[in-house]
Formats: structure tokens, C-alpha cells, sequence
């Protein structure tokens, strides 16, 4: 892993340089193993992250909570993730902190511990909104050492990152139903072991991104002649946030309240709910993988329209499905919907090369902040209306993608 890579000119971003720039990208291809190690950890952070959603049965029953109690927990876990992510990446790019990593796990360490033993209210919001402190530092640097180990391949290098992530997010509910709800509130306190190894990894990772780092800035790459405009690049990135608001809060409207909707709708057990939420999540891992490499070969802007819009008609139908017709339609919308995470990031990263800490942490901070405000909303929503007509209006949410049409078209080079 101390192995440095050669990665082309154009990717690189302060203050994160190589000693040599020769060869091109693509012939020195990834860095396997760092691609592995990241996602592997990325895996990790988001299997201890999806806990908290995935316990909230428990929560809700053990301290009589409301839907808009559980919106708040999801609120504090992903408004710190959300405000902190863009400060970070932001430091980062002026400095890049190769073991931040690893002293950002170690808030979700200490998150996990105090959502074991929390006996109150206000100390599991506090537990939440230290493991969202705990993703704020993760993100935004992870996402620029897959990058720098992408040798070119940014789409599958991104695309490898999120599976880690989409895939440990997928994890929490079926270790909810085969740990948590046998074992109770204090098991969570096992998963700290698991905060423990990814430290161990992302310590390593450091020790190889730390000969990356240059000790004076690099200048900005040069602009592409058939780059967008700077007001183009503003629009489009309007547009990718729009993009992903719509992705991530119907994600988040089924992460947070899908498993009590199969409970109201169907009178299912908690587990078994787990157990659907688990096929949802496990095909939102399995999107996030392809959507990657499609974008490389074929145009990121082309695998967004398919990935929003392509969602439509199964969000649209699922309100009105019986059970097993449910489970079905969510594997369509998982796998379809999470197909346009990697293109929409890594398509804002070619806007803006020379803030890459910033776009991702801004990116990634937008999802998790909109999810929370969004899970917030819904949760008032379903006290009101009923859960069911959550799943009515939030069918609609992938319409929004119709704006990906104000999207630019990028040079061969950086599609």
C-alpha cells in the first residue's frame, strides 16, 4: 500500500500531487488494493451508520417515541454529517490530513458505545450526531484518495467507493434483526468492534496517502478549450444537487419509515420488515456498483437520466403493490435509482477539479443533510396523513430528474 500511483495531470487537486506525471493514468491503472481497503472501510462506516435507522422499532417501542422523535434522531445524525462535510473538504483540499480517517471513526466508535447505553432521549440524539460527525471527516477524504487511486477510471473507482458504503448501508438492517432485536439496545455496543478494524484500515491507508501529499500547492489544472463556461458549471451544478435531492430523500423516506410501513400495511414482524428493507438496500449497493463504469463508457450525463426518470414507474406503482409485488418493485427502484450516485458525483468533481475535498464533501453533506431534513419532514408528514401517503408524494420525487436536460456535455477527455 505504500506504493505511490501515477495518476494524469489534470486529475490531480491541491494539494494532493505525484512526483511524476510521465505515464499516463490509464496505463498504470488502479490502485487495487487502496480501491479495496477504502471501500472496505467505507463499508464498515456505513454499516455502523445504518444501525441507527435500523433500531428505531426498538427505540420507538422502548421509549414511546412518535414518527417526528425518530425524524428528529435521523435530523441530528445527518445535520452534523451535513454541516461539517463542506468545512472538511474544503480544510482538506488546502491540507490534506491523511489520518483523519481514522480519527473520524473514532467518533462513530464513540457514538456506537453511547447508543448502547443510552437511556434518554437527548443522550440517543447525541449518540446519533456523534456517528454523523464520525461520516463528516470520513467522506469528503476518502472520496479524493479513490480518486487518486482511479488511475483514470474515476467512474469505477467511484463506483467501487459507493459499493462499500451502499452495501454496509444494506448490512444494517438484516444485523438489526439477527443481533439487535434478539440481544436489545446493549448489543449495539458489539458493532464498536467493528469501528476498531476500520481505524486499523484507514490508519494503513494514511501511511500510503501521506507520500502523495505535496508540501506547496499546485496550480489549478489547465481549462479544457471545450470546457463549460463558468455559468454553465454553476447551472450544472445547481442541477446535480437538484439531481440529488430527489435521489436521496425517496432513499431516504424508505431507509427510515419502510419497514413501519410493511408493519401498517401488512402486519408483518419487525424482523421480516428488516429482512425487506435489507433486499431494498442490498439492490441500492448493487446500483451503485454498475452506475460507475457505464458512466466511463458511455456518459455520465446519459446513465443520470436513466438512473432518475428509469426510477419512475416502479416509485409511481409501489404504493399499490401487495407485499411479495413490493419487494420486487423496490429492487427495481434500488438498483435503478442508487445507478446515478457515482456519475453525479464524479460529474461534479470534472466541474470543478481543483476542489475536489469541497465538491465531494458538499455532495455527499447534501445527501446526508437532505435526508435528514427530509426524514424529519415525512416523520410530521406520516403523524398527520398516515404513512402511506408519505409513499404517495414521495413516488413522485424522481420526476425531478427531468432537470438532468440543463446538464452540459463535457469533453471526451473528463466524460
Amino acid at each position: 500500500m505504500n506504493k505511490p500511483v501515477v495518476v494524469r495531470e489534470e486529475a490531480l487537486v491541491a494539494p494532493v500531487v505525484v512526483p511524476d506525471v510521465a505515464a499516463p493514468a490509464a496505463v498504470a491503472g488502479p490502485a487495487y488494493v487502496v480501491l479495496a481497503g477504502i471501500s472496505l472501510s467505507h463499508f464498515l462506516n456505513d454499516t455502523m451508520q445504518s444501525l441507527i435507522a435500523s433500531v428505531y422499532p426498538i427505540l420507538k417501542d422502548s421509549y414511546a417515541l412518535d414518527f417526528a422523535q425518530i425524524g428528529m434522531i435521523t435530523l441530528a445524525f445527518q445535520f452534523t454529517a451535513s454541516l461539517l462535510q463542506p468545512v472538511i473538504g474544503y480544510v482538506t483540499d488546502r491540507k490534506a490530513q491523511p489520518f483523519s480517517l481514522a480519527i473520524g471513526m473514532g467518533f462513530t466508535f464513540v457514538g456506537l458505545l453511547l447508543l448502547s447505553l443510552a437511556q434518554q432521549y437527548p443522550v440517543i440524539l447525541v449518540a446519533a450526531a456523534l456517528v454523523g460527525l464520525g461520516s463528516a471527516v470520513f467522506h469528503p477524504e476518502s472520496a479524493r484518495i479513490a480518486r487518486l487511486a482511479s488511475g483514470g477510471r474515476y467512474g469505477f473507482a467511484q463506483s467501487v467507493f459507493q459499493l462499500g458504503g451502499s452495501f454496509g448501508t444494506s448490512m444494517g438492517p438484516l444485523l438489526a434483526a439477527l443481533i439487535v432485536v434478539p440481544f436489545g439496545q446493549p448489543s449495539i455496543a458489539w458493532f464498536s468492534s467493528i469501528a476498531f478494524l476500520a481505524i486499523v484500515i484507514l490508519w494503513r491507508i494514511g501511511h500510503w496517502y501521506k507520500p502523495q501529499i505535496a508540501t506547496k500547492k499546485a496550480p489549478p489544472p489547465p481549462a479544457h478549450p471545450d470546457a463549460p463556461s463558468s455559468l454553465r458549471v454553476k447551472v450544472a451544478l445547481v442541477v446535480l444537487v437538484a439531481l440529488l435531492f430527489s435521489k436521496q430523500l425517496y432513499v431516504s423516506s424508505l431507509s427510515s419509515y419502510y419497514i413501519f410501513y410493511l408493519i401498517d400495511k401488512f402486519a408483518v414482524s419487525t424482523q421480516t420488515a428488516q429482512f425487506y428493507l435489507f433486499i431494498f438496500l442490498a439492490a441500492n449497493a448493487a446500483g451503485a456498483f454498475f452506475g460507475g463504469p457505464l458512466g466511463d463508457r458511455f456518459g455520465r450525463k446519459y446513465v443520470i437520466w436513466f438512473s432518475i426518470l428509469g426510477a419512475l414507474p416502479f416509485t409511481l406503482a409501489l404504493p399499490y403493490a401487495g407485499l411479495f409485488a413490493s419487494a420486487v418493485l423496490t429492487i427495481f427502484i434500488g438498483f435503478i435509482i442508487s445507478s446515478a450516485t457515482s456519475s453525479i458525483i464524479v460529474f461534479a468533481q470534472e466541474l470543478m477539479p481543483h476542489r475536489l475535498g469541497m465538491i465531494s464533501g458538499v455532495f455527499f453533506g447534501f445527501a446526508f443533510g437532505i435526508g435528514g431534513l427530509g426524514a424529519a419532514v415525512l416523520g410530521k408528514v406520516a403523524d398527520h396523513a398516515g404513512i402511506a401517503f408519505v409513499y404517495q408524494v414521495c413516488a413522485l420525487l424522481p420526476a425531478i430528474g427531468l432537470l438532468a436536460v440543463f446538464l452540459p456535455k463535457m469533453p471526451k477527455a473528463a466524460r
